[in-house]
């Protein structure tokens, strides 16, 4: 029932707040929130609606994008509250402001510091993905099982995420990417991108800067589906304040993480 539930909260917003401003904002509904970075009122109004009516149905705190942008000791929820919500209004804000379709609406549910279940609506194309901890991921209600990558590191499909890296060990991971056989700068959105990995369309990411509201759902989406969302010392994903801890590799199954992090690292196999 909750799984169903946040799902359809989450396509309502966005059918109410969030799709009628698709390529129809007004001026002054664009807003700076911090140097660099953009809001909209959808972000804004969309995160109203979802905080309020998780609340309702779960009443424990609600750790919202803009929301700890206002203020943020909110984020430490994350770790001093036996359970809360995660919610990214509009995951892609950059893509929705530029009439791009690469934009996406997110919740995520975490106890004890784990995310245990997970939700991304893609409003463009109506596609939902889901995702329980022990219990499996969907798309559309269908069960996601991902395929082991070919062996063959030359012909996997990846994207590095390493913009927030210092400049050097941005060139340096660049230069050992040339092994695979073909790299993306991403879609600009996690909701996008995480569920390519699930759905077969690319075998590895590499995040640098982890925000939790970005990679809470997909990270339960990719190892619930049989893949592996890891730090770079192995230890698995867990949603922290932002500031904690950066720097996540994501792959469809554990040989092709274990392979890919050699790569980046500049170790070769024999």
């Amino acid at each position: 029932m909750l799984m169903e539930k946040v799902a359809e909260i989450l396509a309502e917003a966005s059918a109410e707040v969030v799709e009628p401003r698709f390529r129809a904002l007004a001026a002054g509904e664009v807003m700076e929130k911090a140097p660099g970075e953009v809001v909209t009122i959808a972000d804004r109004e969309a995160e109203v609606i979802i905080t309020r009516r998780l609340r309702e149905l779960l009443p424990v705190p609600v750790v919202g994008e803009e929301a700890v942008a206002a203020d943020p000791a909110l984020a430490l929820a994350l770790h001093s509250e036996p359970a809360c919500w995660l919610v990214d209004p509009v995951d892609g804000t950059s893509n929705f402001i530029a009439g791009r379709p690469d934009f996406a609406v997110m919740a995520s549910l975490v106890r004890a510091g784990q995310t245990v279940a997970a939700w991304i609506w893609q409003p463009v194309t109506g596609t939902a993905y889901a995702a329980e901890l022990g219990s499996g991921a969907w798309r559309d209600g269908r069960r996601l099982l991902r395929t082991p990558a070919d062996d063959a590191p030359e012909k996997w499909r990846g994207s590095l995420k390493s913009r927030f890296l210092d400049p050097a060990e941005h060139h340096r991971l660049q230069t050992n990417a040339r092994a695979f056989g073909h790299l993306t700068e991403g879609l600009r959105s996690a909701g996008m991108e995480y569920p390519q990995i699930a759905d077969g369309d690319q075998e590895f990411i590499f995040y640098w800067r982890t925000l939790p509201w970005d990679h809470a759902p997909g990270s339960l989406l990719i190892t619930e589906s049989g893949g592996v969302s890891a730090r770079l010392d192995g230890s698995a994903y867990r949603p922290d304040p932002p500031g904690c801890e950066d720097g996540l590799l994501v792959a469809c199954d554990p040989e092709t993480w274990e392979r890919t992090r050699d790569i980046l690292a500049g170790r070769l196999h024999q």
